[in-house]
């Protein structure tokens, strides 16, 4: 097996030491900073245009600054708790005061997925904004985020792919190159599967969605941008599974590739058990809103 050798990449942008104590920013909080910024810019872009609409944006400029702090506290409550419940829920019974350690990593998308429906639910109840109209607006912001956060990902060397000899599988550095069976310790190729996400959850999509709304005025059918968001996602995660590595409490030596869900010889993954019912709600979403016209 072949393969080509990780980047010389640090996880940290930069750090200084101040009285003794070291400051570092690390790619993937920039990654963090930069995609809701972006995303923030997006939908303050399309409330200024209300023709996008169909003639009456849903929220004024302030308050689409207040809904992104509304916002960040979902991404990042959420993104933490949906690690601890969908991923390792025994290990943070046991120490259950680690589940608040976020700078030890650990979040996961569909968990801050649940805590941005949850922080815009409220936010459109207090404010009286249209549900549809504040989904689809968080749909258009989503995309850069997933782009960025995927690459910083893959800079950190966490979440990689299953093992492969195609020509462009990475070495990457750690145990993630030790365990290939029949290879050589510290040559395991795998899939650069985050950049595989990257490229589908982040930058097709989005590409997608912006030209959905600015090119087909699909702002104007409340749910349709933000079903293409759930069924593009929910596909492009679930293809993407094929090829990445499970997390390593799902995998036992009768159940290598980390299923959840044994169907026989085949399985779902937890990622694809947690997408498929995102996929099925973004077509009827798309169906229900190209018959209201």
């Amino acid at each position: 097996m072949t393969g080509l050798p990780f980047p010389a990449l640090s996880p940290e942008v930069f750090s200084v030491t101040v009285f003794g104590v070291t400051l570092a920013l690390r790619w993937y909080a920039l990654a963090y900073i930069l995609g809701m910024l972006a995303g923030w810019r997006l939908v303050l872009a399309a409330v200024r245009q209300p023709a996008l609409w169909g003639g009456t944006s849903p929220m004024t400029a302030e308050q689409v600054e207040a809904l992104f702090t509304w916002i960040v506290l979902g991404v990042v409550l959420g993104g933490r708790l949906g690690f601890v419940l969908f991923y390792q829920p025994g290990y943070y019974l046991q120490h259950p005061g680690q589940i608040l350690a976020v700078w030890q990593g650990g979040m996961s998308f569909h968990g801050g997925f649940l805590g941005v429906v949850l922080a815009g639910w409220v936010f459109a109840r207090r404010h009286g904004i249209a549900p549809g109209r504040l989904a689809d607006a968080l749909a258009l912001a989503v995309p850069p985020g997933l782009l960025l956060g995927r690459i910083a990902n893959f800079i950190n060397a966490e979440l990689w792919g299953r093992p492969t000899d195609l020509p462009w599988g990475v070495i990457f550095p750690g145990a993630a190159a030790q365990d290939c069976p029949g290879v050589l310790p510290g040559l395991c190729a795998r899939h650069p599967s985050q950049l595989y996400e990257a490229a589908l959850e982040g930058a097709l999509l989005g590409a997608a969605i912006l030209w959905l709304v600015w090119r087909r005025g699909a702002l104007r059918r409340p749910w349709l941008v933000t079903g293409v968001f759930l069924a593009g996602y929910g596909a492009a995660r679930v293809f993407v599974e094929h090829f990445r590595q499970a997390d390593a409490q799902f995998i036992t030596p009768d159940n290598p590739l980390g299923h959840v869900l044994r169907l026989g010889e085949a399985g779902l993954t937890m990622g694809q058990l947690l997408s498929l019912p995102m996929l099925g709600a973004g077509v009827a979403l798309i169906l229900w809103a190209g018959r209201r016209g």
